[in-house]
């Protein structure tokens, strides 16, 4: 099989996409893959370092008032399909797949423009410019969210779930929280607000550590690297707590996950493939500044299904986050009634259920 697969800008349009490949090379070791990103996308760094023949190119996104920016976009994007048509005759892909960002617009546009078969996944529950664009050209639509089926021509949507969840699911993890000083046969919860840290998370979070260092349970602190030395300035007038640690990142979560109790956290859709797949309960606090506030829709998924609590960030305090982890810690029942809704939701075979699709969409 040769896979040609675009998506850039963002971990979650990226994961995903590198999710499907590994999966790829994993029933057909010889298949050729090439992937085609952004030069300014962590993509260009990322995919490259793994060993996967990458392709670059400049596309920016539109701005959403007048600007004479907006010229160069439309510029860059038809520059973009050209250089797409041609790497498409030479590279000459069985199927095309396009995990959002503004990169993929060109190069499913392009590959569609040539009779080749075309997949886009949607990773949210509301759907992107980009896929919105694409949607009347592909040939497929795989969603990871119930609420994005009716926002796209339904003949051609399919379920497959995120395939970052399958990597997650499939993990033997074996790390022990002795690594952050803490206990391991203690309920640990973790607060994290991203890969950078949440702003206000971290100040909610460093006037709760007081209250905190109460508990019989333990918490990991997650504070974003950039913000790490700013928060242990504030902290260290406080009396050390054995239950709690303090962290500037993890960089190996997907082996982590497995050993919490719960999470607190936003609500991307990388995060909540995670946690389904493994079955983690959550606080969720949806970042108020996506588009279309579509971290809200994700997180409201899962609270439905009884899955997760939600704070609003504009609810966010220090007596609103303790009592949520209190209700979520404290209570055994609640929380494994909460894992077991959680895991109901997980797709632990996104990934193949995302290559049968492409497969079939090759073949026809």
């Amino acid at each position: 099989m040769r896979l040609m697969v675009s998506g850039g800008g963002t971990g979650g349009h990226i994961y995903p996409a590198l999710a499907v490949i590994n999966e790829l090379k994993r029933q057909d070791p010889d298949a050729e893959v090439l992937y085609v990103g952004s030069h300014r996308g962590i993509e260009s760094t990322i995919v490259p370092d793994l060993g996967i023949p990458f392709e670059a190119m400049t596309i920016q996104g539109f701005k959403r008032s007048l600007s004479l920016e907006n010229f160069k976009t439309v510029y860059l994007f038809l520059k973009s399909v050209h250089q797409s048509k041609k790497l498409v005759r030479s590279f000459k892909p069985d199927v095309v797949l396009g995990t959002g960002g503004y990169v993929s617009g060109a190069v499913l546009y392009a590959a569609a423009k040539q009779h080749v078969p075309t997949v886009i996944h949607e990773q949210n529950s509301v759907v992107g410019m980009t896929n919105k664009f694409l949607s009347r050209y592909v040939d497929k639509i795989a969603i990871n969210f119930e609420d994005a089926r009716a926002q796209f021509p339904a003949d051609k949507v399919v379920m497959t779930g995120n395939p970052r969840a399958q990597e997650v699911a499939n993990i033997e993890s074996h790390f022990s929280m002795t690594a952050f000083d803490l206990k391991d046969d203690v309920p640990t919860i973790m607060v994290v607000g991203g890969s950078q840290g949440a702003l206000k998370l971290n100040k909610v979070m460093v006037e709760s550590l007081p209250e905190l260092a109460k508990k019989d349970y333990q918490v990991v602190f997650v504070t974003g690297p950039k913000r790490y030395d700013d928060v242990m300035s504030q902290v260290k007038q406080m009396a050390s707590a054995d239950n709690i640690s303090i962290q500037s990142y993890i960089n190996n979560m997907p082996e982590v996950l497995p050993k919490l109790a719960g999470v607190v956290g936003r609500s991307g859709a990388t995060t909540l493939a995670e946690l389904t797949a493994l079955g983690v309960p959550s606080i969720l606090i949806p970042s108020p500044y996506v588009t279309a506030d579509h971290q809200t829709k994700n997180a409201m998924s899962l609270v439905n299904a009884n899955a997760a609590l939600m704070i609003k960030e504009a609810d966010l305090t220090s007596q609103t986050l303790v009592s949520a982890m209190d209700e979520l810690m404290t209570d055994d029942s609640k929380r494994a009634a909460m894992a077991a809704a959680a895991k109901k939701l997980g797709k632990p075979k996104a990934a193949t259920e995302m290559l049968a699709l492409l497969k079939e969409v090759s073949q026809s």
